[in-house]
């Protein structure tokens, strides 16, 4: 099958990491371009105001305009009246642009500007100053100047002042953008180098750091396909010796490994114990038959019924038990122990049933039928003259006790009468002995009907069988 490029969790992995990371880094580069820009843009106006309001000073002192300091070489500056006029301007300004007006020379009385002032209303609360006052609030322009040949952008700043006998006058000071580009160029040419090679260093880890995290994956991976293709139930994946969640996953496939072993062999020993039982009676029944056709005055037609009859039951054990293995449920109908516990006792000889009221719970009526039945069994069975059985609520549950007066069952073997095709030597010993397997349909019942099934010693000697299951 041909992989996709992206196919695989460490692929996905590294470029869901890397993209991550590239639109974090573009955010965080953006944001420090910005930043940087308008700190230096915000440097350069407050050099341009400063310088603005030392001419502003002067002016409002009473300097002349040929006696104003405006020979900086980096920082041009203009002063326009209150008509517009260039009235002093910086000796080496060849050009500009984003000022109140573009001349660069001094203009005659009642010439209009070059570039007018586009927006009078701004000169407003310039008006009400007091003569020598000057402007608290400073106004800012970016535009662009040309001293001594060389055209850069500048930042200017806009104070007014009223000057006594000049009345409001306007100047503009420029401070150069040069340092604030020069830095963001920088920048961004840091970040357009740095970043790729950051990208590239976050899509190697993320991709060795994936590889080695998913390498236990792979190996589960790669020991359950040979478990597969060997069909070796007993083997088990690689633990990793780690507390995350690889590990977690390699436990949990061991040990549901175990359950289907253990599941796989209970089904092997099943089908050799129920071949076993299934051979004798059939080989009984087959000789019975054979001699009978040869010599029929020797017909054991008793024996042949009995042995029919054996079959007939170790067949329908077998089938219940299939579909209980197979997850049969219980039917969801309401059935009273007390009653059908009277019914399964009629007829059986030295059988004592002690059930008062109606005991109800939610099942199936044969299957619950067929637990009762194999219990009494079991206990006429082993039994010395009698059998009690006993029906009563217990809180929540419901409880059915089967009891005799037998030899009862060993501590040592309580659990293992209820595994299927087991019986114990005494039970062997008998004719009717059975196949060992009523113990364990009872049980496997009793659970999907959410009860359990103990034994322990009876009050009167022998063994006390207890059915609880959950009240209707």
């Amino acid at each position: 099958m041909r992989r996709r490029l992206f196919g695989s969790v460490r692929s996905r992995a590294t470029l869901g990491a890397t993209l991550v990371v590239a639109v974090a880094l573009l955010a965080a580069g953006t944001a420090v371009l910005l930043s940087l820009r308008s700190n230096l843009v915000g440097e350069a106006g407050t050099q341009a105001e400063r310088s603005a309001r030392e001419v502003a000073a002067d002016l409002a002192a009473g300097t002349a305009y040929d006696q104003l300091s405006l020979d900086d070489d980096d920082q041009p500056v203009q002063v326009v009246d209150a008509d517009g006029r260039l009235v002093a301007a910086s000796e080496k300004l060849e050009r500009i642009s984003g000022t109140g007006t573009d001349a660069v020379r001094p203009q005659a009385p009642g010439r209009s500007p070059v570039a007018g002032d586009d927006d009078d209303d701004d000169d407003a609360d310039d008006q009400s100053l007091e003569p020598g006052e000057i402007g608290r609030n400073a106004k800012f322009h970016d535009g662009s100047a040309t001293i001594e040949g060389e055209t850069a952008d500048y930042r200017f700043a806009e104070v007014p002042v009223e000057v006594p006998g000049k009345g409001a006058l306007t100047v503009y000071a420029g401070a150069p953008l040069s340092a604030e580009q020069s830095a963001v160029n920088t920048a961004l040419t840091v970040m357009l180098i740095g970043f790729p090679l950051l990208l590239g260093v976050v899509a190697g880890v993320t991709w060795l750091v994936t590889r080695r995290a998913l390498r236990p994956v792979e190996g589960i991976r790669g020991e359950m396909a040979a478990i597969t293709a060997s069909e070796d139930l007993a083997r088990r994946v690689p633990v990793p010796d780690t507390h995350d969640e690889v590990a977690r996953l390699a436990r949990t496939t061991n040990e549901t490994l175990a359950a289907l072993e253990a599941s796989v062999e209970r089904q092997r020993r099943f089908v050799a114990d129920a071949s076993h039982e299934l051979r004798s009676p059939i080989a009984s029944l087959r000789t019975q038959l054979e001699v009978a056709a040869a010599h029929p005055e020797l017909l054991d037609l008793d024996g042949a019924v009995a042995d029919t009859v054996r079959l007939q039951h170790l067949a329908a054990d077998l089938l219940l038990l299939a579909r209980l293995d197979a997850g049969e449920g219980p039917a969801g109908t309401r059935v009273d122990l007390a009653a059908l516990a009277r019914e399964e006792a009629a007829g059986r000889a030295g059988v004592t049933v002690e059930a008062a009221d109606a005991v109800e719970v939610a099942g199936s009526r044969g299957q619950l039928g067929r637990v009762l039945a194999n219990l009494l069994d079991n206990a006429q069975r082993h039994a010395g003259s009698a059998v009690t059985v006993a029906v009563r609520r217990d809180g929540e549950r419901a409880v059915v006790e089967v009891a005799d007066d037998g030899d009862g069952v060993p501590e040592a073997d309580r659990e293992r009468i209820f595994e299927r095709f087991v019986r114990l030597d005494a039970a062997r010993s008998r004719d009717d002995g059975g196949a060992g397997l009523g113990l364990a349909i009872a049980r496997d019942v009793a659970v999907r009907h959410g009860g359990t099934l103990t034994v322990r010693d009876a009050p009167a000697g022998g063994a006390l069988f207890a059915l609880r299951l959950p009240l209707a």
